[in-house]
């Protein structure tokens, strides 16, 4: 791969700061990382920031900054009280500031920075990875620009402000909302608490300076076709005219391998004779040169990368909808990254930092991650195309939609700005290869117009697959049909034209003393005290998950890569100082899961999985002793179709009604042969039932389940069929919410 590494390596001395470091350090927040000592103003985030479009010539403002916060409405101030360490949040410890802002408020930043002469020979550029939420910029006490989106990056031409001599003047106000306003969030609250974590205000990603031509390009769209051995590259350029042409180069390690010339904003074919295909296992990056080029002379060149793969949907030789990579089915298994940190909150302590949490989601095992509701820095997605982690990219949340999970209004203006900045997150992140989903909601979170919202990112990206949600609110489109269970797993119904995914699940927790947010009043969504008993429950959670692959399931994302604040069901430690598993057991257990899957055999058929739902006796008043034994008379109950409960339940296929506290559900059935190995109940209950065959327990199943899961029965269970004719029996207990009961057999082979 181009030697980007390298040369960060060399264009990080231009970073400057105008303070000394010693004069800097980080506030007491509650829990530090261990990169926490590598941070000072020298050194922040001192890396090129856009690793697919580089330039040699670039100058950081990353750094100390004067800063101050005021009232909303309040002048610039001629006086800054702080000094904060640029870019990491006001909130964050590593911002040595730690201080809430707040909607009432606003953040101001001010600094000096220096521009060479050599510059002024074209345009100047002031780039910034992120601002959480409206930013103003001033240069030289001129409005160079404003921006609003707490995610996308943005650039302004400064060029017309600077003044004569080095020094100049910058300064940068924002504001941010958080949750009194209707823009994309994700989980920051002005009150954190349970799953809604601490808010970030103002610049959290690197701020720098990028000299450029007067004619230079502006943007690369790349797109890898592997089936036509082909990579298509779009340039757009600034400040050019008809004069303009072009040059790309495609280099593998030292050796150019394919080449073609033409127009500004006319496609490109690179012809890859028998390229190297990127995955997981392999991830190949080949290098990418662009030179812009008018009446026969040099005028731009940048360096970028680029990686040929394919995703889409497919079908396996057994007929089931899978997702595909490279043309081959491959079941995709990662964490639920939310991409916070103890020190930086929204912004990592170091690129090595972030590049770490890649590297152990490998090493468990993961060939993916779904980053949940938050938009990284370039960087973090440079570190999964070349370690090779495939991302599901959510869209950050706004709040949730009003009434009873129905989508929102959408004649509402923050419509406008969730899709402004939905098209920044897809067209900003479209070149890396490793990127193979858009998510554009979570749960209903803030969702409005789906069918629409996915044929918009459809247009403007139809290489990828998109997710319409992830859990509980599916409107019927896009390439996906997912559902959450917690701590399942569990797997949706298999649809002929979406596969069907897990979207979230697991979530096992386990508090390490020394190693959390807060010392008490922690929590995950079961809790255990040791190590190696939330090892054990980790490897018993994915042999459930494994024969549900054979079922259909194509994919899973386990609940979480690290814990984050109050929440302890992380992988790691929220200041990742320690794998909370036996690493060794976790990655075999997962690597399991990219085995064949199994096949699985209907022995009785339930609501899930039969095209004519199965019919049971059934009553709602306590029967007497001996209901659940074979010869036991139910001609006076009711007969219903599976499954029973109430409609609105979640992940249910009510056809018959129940609402009272209590059912007694029974049926008989024929086998034709005994003798059954590795049988599994398929079982959705809302919430404790209690399981019997030929009329003898063989499970009692506490709480609830919020989809079917298959359970497995050991050989006491197995033995109580026969050959001939069964009898199933369930009695199922409510005490609040939701309800619902349906049962069936599958043998696993």
């Amino acid at each position: 791969m181009w030697k980007l590494t390298v040369l960060t390596a060399l264009l990080s001395l231009a970073a400057f700061c105008t303070t000394l470091a010693d004069d800097w350090k980080p506030a007491p927040g509650p829990l530090l990382t261990r990169w926490s000592k590598d941070v000072t103003p020298g050194n922040a985030h001192p890396e090129y920031p856009r690793p697919l479009m580089v330039r040699e010539d670039w100058s950081s403002l990353n750094g100390l900054w004067d800063c101050c916060i005021l009232p909303k409405k309040a002048e610039q101030p001629d006086e800054y009280g702080d000094r904060i360490l640029v870019p990491y949040p006001v909130e964050s410890a590593l911002s040595g500031v730690m201080k809430r802002v707040g909607p009432e408020n606003r953040i101001w930043y001010c600094r000096t920075f220096s521009v060479p002469d050599s510059w002024r020979k074209g345009r100047v550029l002031l780039h910034f990875g992120a601002v959480d939420w409206k930013a103003t910029v001033l240069v030289n006490k001129k409005n160079v620009g404003e921006h609003t989106g707490g995610y996308a990056p943005f650039s302004i031409d400064i060029t017309s402000a600077l003044a004569p001599g080095s020094e100049q003047k910058i300064v940068v106000s924002a504001w941010d909302p958080t949750d009194e306003g209707q823009q994309p969030r994700g989980k920051q609250v002005r009150n954190p608490h349970g799953i809604w974590y601490t808010p970030t205000t103002g610049i959290w990603q690197s701020v720098w300076l990028e000299p450029v031509p007067l004619m230079s390009i502006a943007r690369l769209k790349i797109e890898p076709d592997i089936d036509e051995n082909a990579l298509y590259l779009t340039v757009n350029g600034r400040g050019t005219d008809e004069t303009c042409s072009l040059l790309a180069i495609a280099i593998d390690g030292d050796k150019p391998v394919a080449r073609a010339e033409g127009r500004l904003g006319e496609t490109l074919k690179l012809s890859m004779k028998n390229p190297r295909l990127w995955s997981p296992e392999s991830p190949v990056l080949y290098d990418l040169w662009v030179v812009l080029r008018s009446n026969g002379n040099d005028m731009d060149r940048v360096g970028s990368y680029f990686g040929m793969r394919k995703i889409a949907l497919g079908k396996d030789r057994g007929g089931t909808l899978r997702l595909f990579l490279n043309n081959k089915p491959l079941f995709q298994y990662g964490p639920l990254d939310q991409g916070f940190w103890p020190d930086g909150l929204y912004t990592a302590p170091t690129d090595e930092a972030m590049k770490y949490d890649i590297e152990i989601t490998k090493k468990l095992g993961f060939n993916m991650a779904r980053k949940h509701v938050k938009i990284e820095p370039a960087r973090w997605y440079y570190w999964c195309d070349s370690l090779g982690l495939m991302v599901w990219q959510d869209m950050p949340s706004r709040s949730r939609p009003r009434g009873d999970d129905k989508d929102e209004s959408a004649e509402i203006e923050s419509d406008k700005r969730f899709e402004k900045e939905l098209s920044s997150l897809v067209t900003s992140f479209y070149n890396h290869p490793s990127i193979v989903m858009w998510v554009p909601f979570n749960e209903g979170w803030g969702q409005y117009d789906t069918p629409r919202i996915v044929d918009f990112i459809k247009e403007l990206d139809p290489t990828r697959l998109v997710n319409n949600t992830s859990g509980w609110t599916d409107r019927g489109v896009g390439d996906v049909l997912d559902i959450h269970s917690y701590p399942g797993p569990a797997a949706p119904p298999n649809e002929p034209f979406r596969a069907g995914v897990l979207g979230e699940f697991g979530g096992l927790g386990l508090p390490l003393k020394g190693h959390t947010w807060q010392a008490e009043k922690n929590w995950g969504y079961r809790s255990f005290e040791t190590r190696e008993a939330l090892t054990e429950a980790y490897v018993e959670l994915l042999s459930k998950l494994k024969p549900l692959i054979g079922w259909g399931l194509a994919a899973a994302v386990y609940t979480q890569t690290s814990d984050v604040e109050i929440e302890v069901n992380g992988l790691m430690t929220y200041d990742r100082r320690i794998i909370k598993m036996n690493l060794e057991k976790a990655r075999e257990a997962a690597l399991r899961l990219y085995e064949p899957p199994p096949e699985i055999r209907t022995v009785l058929t339930c609501a899930k999985d039969a095209q004519s739902p199965p019919q049971w006796r059934y009553t709602e008043k306590a029967p007497p002793t001996g209901w659940e034994t074979p010869g036991f008379d139910d001609s006076a109950w009711k007969e219903g179709i599976a499954g029973f409960g109430k409609r609105d339940t979640p992940g249910t296929l009510v056809h018959t009604e129940w609402s009272t506290s209590d059912i007694w559900i029974r049926r008989a059935f024929t086998l034709e042969k005994g003798g059954l190995s590795n049988l599994h109940l398929l079982i959705h209950h809302d919430e404790d039932a209690e399981v019997y065959l030929n009329g003898v327990l063989v499970k009692k199943l506490a709480g609830y389940t919020t989809s079917y899961t298959l359970v497995p029965l050991d050989s006491f269970g197995e033995g109580k069929l026969k050959q001939g004719e069964n009898t199933i029996a369930v009695h199922c207990t409510q005490t609040g919410g939701g309800q619902y009961i349906d049962a069936g057999l599958v043998e696993i082979e």
